[in-house]
């Protein structure tokens, strides 16, 4: 019995050290954040801007984000914060969702714009061939959990 309890106590202790692992990894190995002016003078060109919220359907205590999002032609500028968490990738999306299931009906016509690996501000350059124009929504979704994070309308 004294041994059952022993590989009980032991295996939760490692899954709980692993999903934390998992959570703490990105912030740990994140690149620093460009900081106030610099992302005050990219978003100052900005064609659209949005705002992420918190109250949203899809997101909760672990999926977030809040701020500013501002978009110009060649750049996505993000000022605020999100939660930090593995394999983040921002989208432009045809229409606003807010969930995981709206994310994923609509997945497939939106545009990937790149990897989000920071989480306290960030600025992505916009791919060659994606056009703001044909999109109304910036989507950060978590990749390899299919995981809503957060959306902003800009248009």
């Amino acid at each position: 019995m004294r041994w059952i309890l022993r590989l009980l106590s032991h295996g939760i202790a490692l899954a709980i050290g692993f999903a934390l692992g998992i959570y703490m990894l990105p912030i740990l190995t994140a690149p620093d954040s460009p900081d106030t002016a610099t992302l005050t003078a990219s978003a100052d060109g900005a064609t659209y801007t949005g705002s992420f919220t918190r109250d949203l359907a899809g997101s909760d205590f672990l999926h977030w984000g809040t701020g500013r999002v501002s978009l110009s032609p060649q750049q996505i500028t993000h000022m605020g914060a999100l939660a930090p968490g593995p394999d983040y990738k921002l989208y432009l999306a045809p229409e606003f969702v807010e969930d995981e299931a709206g994310f994923e009906a609509i997945k497939s016509t939106s545009a990937r714009v790149g990897d989000v690996k920071m989480f306290d501000g960030l600025i992505l350059d916009i791919p060659e061939g994606i056009n703001i124009e044909e999109y109304t929504t910036v989507v950060i979704w978590c990749e390899t959990f299919a995981e809503f994070i957060t959306a902003a309308q800009y248009r």
